[in-house]
């Protein structure tokens, strides 16, 4: 199969998808307003809570949900063959993750900016919120833990990116500073921010810096070295206003993702290479089976439930208008499908072309599953040099340059996921503190873990990295598919909170419950497998953490599975409660536990606050 006849056949898909399939949701499923006032007027705090051009809202969003998932998952997923992993990839884009992620955004902006969690206890009951919390919060924990660990070994492999890398935060920095003190348009800035990072390619090359010898003399390995860094990053990252790092260096790597996608393409095009795998494969006996795997392996791609925690988190406290969610979520989703295709090509074509492997057989890298997993982000690696060759770049230069690309995202998901999972900490504290009588220890207690920013970063920082030192090279085999699991079940869990806020706004959801029937079904099928293989296999690592851990997240998910139907049950009887109005202009907890008013309160001076901000950020 030629290779360019498989990227322009579901790019077209794709641009279908958003030409009708997003207009359709936006109009008959979320019946989006462009009148309403969204959180990021009511609430504006110039930390969180801040009105931005959707253009950048985008860039935010779509490379703090790419990180690497969408490269590996697709990656390792092409062991059976290019045809099934496309297809899910396709049909799980333009039906499941476009009405997952334009709905999460839709229902959040709708609900003062709260969380995915927070509003399952609006939308479905209140024990549905304390679940959902514990599920996101396992989540964040082990997308934490499997980016940093996938981020180190990446920047051990190729020392080259190292200076570009850190060359971005301030360069990223600097944009920030411009766009937002001087109110200018943040194209022309992040775009020689831009050509300035791509320049220190060359010096990476010549300079390539390790860990080596501090690790020699230290005693502690490189890879621990270099995972201590990066959580050291996250935690000051998180900390600092989104318009300070956050959305510059997002907006950098939305031009630098085009670069890649447009490098990709044109050595498709150019090359006219064929697909060198099979697109149904027998795999060896002992293989795992692509029911339910398949679902769980591509999670990030084709629908990813850590959307819906960027999308309810950060996403919605940035949205201008309300209509511009269609924009963000969905074109977001498109973009997280083309980064799953260009996997797929670089993997099963472009992998060929790399002087390394030319004159064996395909086969050979993918003999066994543990051959699939084990190095799936080097394979995207050698492929992006493999079509980069179609154009005359110089091969190491083109995996530096892959290699930029997955490390870019995946810090950048990191940076989010310790927001957000201090957004969850937070909650849960305040959640906690209700049930204590008002001016009690425990209510103070935990009232002021909730405004300790300190603190909870520490903790959100803290949990992944302990996890991360797990003795144990599992990042990319047992413990990436126990985050697919739980990343797909926070999808369909997300797709539940939708379905029973759409029914009961009197519209009909059944768009968006057949793809969160088919994802619970796949990903409690799937728990419940890998229960069985840890138990199986009598290692200590997998019976004392991996088994109890999938146990915990299973029975989570079966009591909140058995809420969301019942709510969805008692909505298309006519017998469920309504949703509550005062859930739109209620108070809301910002940024440290403080509280700010309502939107009618604050909404006369947002309008004029809209009119005195500069075109571009309007």
């Amino acid at each position: 199969m030629p290779a360019a006849a498989v990227l322009l056949g579901t790019l077209a898909l794709f641009a279908l998808g958003y030409r009708f399939y997003s207009v359709y949701l936006a109009k008959r499923v979320y019946a989006l307003e462009p009148s309403f006032v969204t959180p990021a007027h009511a609430y504006n705090d110039g930390v969180d809570f801040v009105p931005t051009n959707k253009h950048i809202v985008l860039a935010h969003h779509f490379i703090s949900v790419a990180g690497a998932a969408p490269i590996v998952g697709p990656a390792i997923a092409v062991f059976w063959g290019w045809g099934p992993a496309l297809l899910w990839v396709v049909l799980g884009t333009i039906f499941a993750a476009g009405a997952h992620d334009f709905g999460s955004i839709a229902v959040s902006v709708r609900h003062k900016g709260r969380s995915i969690g927070t509003l399952a206890g609006d939308v479905i009951s209140r024990r549905a919120r304390v679940l959902f919390l514990l599920i996101i919060f396992f989540l964040v924990t082990m997308v934490n833990a499997v980016f940093a660990i996938v981020v180190a070994g990446l920047l051990e492999q190729h020392p080259a990116a190292v200076l570009p890398t850190a060359v971005t935060l301030p360069l990223a920095i600097a944009v920030g500073q411009i766009v937002y003190r001087k109110r200018t348009a943040a194209l022309i800035p992040s775009l020689i921010a831009l050509v300035t990072l791509y320049a220190c390619i060359p010096l990476g090359q010549l300079m390539p810096i390790t860990l080596d010898p501090v690790a020699e003399a230290t005693g502690i390995s490189s890879t621990v070295l270099w995972i201590l860094i990066l959580f050291l990053y996250a935690y000051i990252a998180s900390r600092l206003p989104v318009w300070m790092l956050l959305q510059p260096r997002d907006y950098i790597n939305q031009h630098q993702l085009v670069v890649a996608l447009v490098v990709i393409a044109a050595g498709v095009l150019v090359g006219m290479n064929t697909i060198a795998a099979p697109a149904f494969r027998d795999v060896p006996a002992d293989s795992p089976s692509i029911f339910p795997l398949l679902f769980v392996t591509i999670a990030c791609g084709a629908v990813s439930g850590f959307h819906s925690l960027v999308a309810s988190g950060t996403t919605s406290k940035q949205i201008d208008k309300e209509t511009d969610s269609r924009y963000v979520g969905y074109m977001a989703a498109l973009g997280e499908g083309s980064l799953a295709l260009a996997s797929i090509l670089a993997c099963t074509a472009g992998v060929m072309l790399f002087s390394g492997n030319q004159g064996i057989e395909w086969s050979s890298l993918y003999a066994t599953w543990g051959d699939a997993g084990a190095d799936p982000q080097g394979m995207f690696v050698d492929g992006v040099a493999g079509f980069a060759s179609n154009l005359g770049i110089p091969e190491s230069t083109a995996q530096v340059f892959g290699a930029l690309i997955i490390v870019s995202f995946a810090v950048t998901t990191l940076d989010t996921a310790v927001r957000l999972k201090r957004y969850i900490l937070q909650e849960m504290s305040l959640l906690a503190a209700s049930r204590f009588e008002s001016g009690s220890s425990a209510n103070r207690a935990f009232r002021g873990f909730s405004r300790n920013l300190s603190l909870t970063t520490l903790v959100a920082v803290a949990l992944p990295f302990g996890l991360a030192m797990v003795p144990g090279d599992f990042a990319l085999g047992t413990l990436w598919v126990l985050f697919g699991t739980t990343n797909q079940l926070t999808a369909g869990l997300a797709l539940a909170v939708i379905a029973v806020w759409v029914a009961k706004r009197g519209r009909n959801p059944i768009v968006v419950v057949i793809p969160l029937v088919f994802l619970l079904f796949m990903t409690v099928w799937a728990l419940i497998e890998q229960l069985i293989g840890f138990l199986d296999t009598g290692s200590a690592l997998d019976m004392f953490l991996l088994a109890p851990l999938d146990t915990i997240i299973l029975v989570l998910a079966l009591w909140m599975i058995v809420e969301a139907f019942v709510a969805l049950r008692d909505t298309f009887r006519g017998t469920a409660d309504p949703i509550d109005p005062s859930s739109e202009t209620d108070q809301v907890v910002a940024e440290g536990g403080t509280v700010v008013g309502g939107r009618k309160d604050g909404q006369d001076r947002d309008e004029a606050a809209v009119k005195d901000r500069p075109e571009e950020e309007k």
